[in-house]
């Protein structure tokens, strides 16, 4: 029997437990901060450091190391076909600038965890495996957000990329030359056998339910817009109610919508007004405009559309009512993405042999993942994280989840390794 074979049908996880939590507090050493964080933006120089440690423990893992023009790390560990797609897993280094010490990095680290643990049992894949750093997922610092992964799935050109300039007008190829990463790996056509990302969850639900694996559906739709109402600045006091204009009353009912629409297409949709500025801002002047934004997510593209319809009407009917005007500007749009099912059952299946409590669950928030499913067969492995908070220096998650998911991932890596080499004539 194949030894890799063997490993998918041992009820053992094989993972070390310790050597895991050790390169995450050891990473999370690189622009620790003093409440138990991390920042550390993309491109910077706390984010070299944090590359070339990465790369320092892959070549010691005996991986082959390239990096492409927009800073994606590619780490190689060889299988007995060279020829076969790679199964790829990874994530992000960069954090948000008051970020923790597990989203994205528990990828990456998981991803090495897994090659290290190859490396202990001595076992040889069919399929090379590819641990991945994408460049900028946070967009902290650079917009967009998923910045490596989108230029890898040709959704963004590499010129308008590299052009793109953080707040001090420094751009992505300036900051890339800067660190040593403007590599020389072409950015696209590089085949994907499959893709797997573990993560946190970054929301609640794994904890509330007591479970320890999400297997992961699909990610949810976005649609974002920004939102200007226009009315009339007038004095508070000798402006009547009922003759005036106030646009932060109007934007109090846009509010109220999309709140009320995302409750009413549940389950998986959220909507959120996350900025809201009221102009000219003083205590005794009526707001005359207020700009905001609006996010909504659902799984389900119609139900996406509807919960926008419901809200554009109320704004529509507020503007009407308040004597106002507006401007419905959008400013993203990402299609529900069902994850490969193959991808997903074998994520099920690690989960069911290892013993572990799982449950379906979809992603919603963006991920390199979400990509990098149009280029091959794609899934997510969600483990807890405490509280459900996320992009905050408190995150936190459990040494013995951590290691849960990188034992799913591992096997989740074997069988889709495994599955590429019988599909081979």
């Amino acid at each position: 029997m194949n030894a890799a074979v063997e490993v998918l049908q041992s009820s053992h996880q094989h993972i070390n437990r310790d050597r895991l939590w050790q390169s995450l507090m050891e990473l999370a050493r690189l622009g620790a901060t003093v409440k138990g964080g991390v920042c550390r933006l993309a491109l910077t120089e706390l984010d070299r450091q944090a590359r070339d440690l990465f790369v320092k423990w892959c070549e010691a893992a005996g991986c082959t190391v390239t990096v492409d023009g927009i800073g994606n790390i590619f780490a190689r560990r060889p299988g007995r076909n060279p020829q076969l797609p790679p199964v790829m897993t990874g994530s992000h280094i960069d954090t948000q600038p008051t970020g923790g010490k597990f989203d994205g990095c528990f990828g990456v680290l998981a991803g090495l965890e897994v090659l290290r643990t190859l490396n202990d049992l001595k076992l040889e894949t069919e399929a090379p495996l590819e641990v991945v750093v994408w460049t900028n997922e946070e967009g902290s610092r650079f917009p967009p957000c998923m910045m490596g992964s989108g230029v890898f799935a040709e959704k963004f050109t590499l010129q308008d990329t590299l052009a793109k300039t953080d707040a001090e007008g420094i751009s992505v190829g300036e900051a890339l030359n800067a660190i040593g990463y403007a590599g020389t790996r072409p950015v696209s056509g590089h085949p994907v056998g499959a893709y797997f990302e573990a993560h946190i969850e970054q929301g609640p639900i794994l904890e509330d339910e007591r479970k320890t694996i999400g297997v992961v559906l699909g990610a949810l739709g976005q649609k974002w817009f920004d939102l200007k109402l226009r009315g009339v600045e007038a004095h508070a006091g000798p402006t009547p109610m009922h003759l005036r204009k106030d646009a932060l009353v109007g934007a109090a009912a846009v509010v109220a919508a999309v709140n009320r629409a995302a409750l009413g297409h549940q389950p998986h949709a959220c909507g959120t007004v996350g900025c809201l500025q009221a102009y000219p801002g003083s205590r005794n002047v009526i707001p005359g405009e207020v700009r905001m934004t609006l996010d909504f997510r659902h799984l389900e593209p119609a139900r996406l559309d509807s919960m926008i319809a419901e809200v554009r009407q109320v704004i529509d009917n507020t503007c009407e009512e308040h004597g106002l005007s507006f401007e419905l500007t959008p400013t993203a749009d990402f299609p529900p993405l069902y994850f490969d099912p193959v991808c997903v059952e074998a994520v099920r299946g690690a989960a069911q042999g290892l013993g572990l409590s799982h449950m379906d669950i979809v992603s919603g928030a963006g991920h390199d993942a979400i990509f990098v499913a149009e280029l091959g067969p794609a899934g997510m492995i969600f483990v807890p994280c405490e509280g459900g908070i996320s992009h905050n220096e408190i995150e936190n998650a459990d040494p013995d989840d951590l290691a849960a998911g990188c034992a799913v991932l591992l096997r989740a890596m074997l069988a889709a390794s495994q599955s590429i080499a019988q599909r081979q004539p």
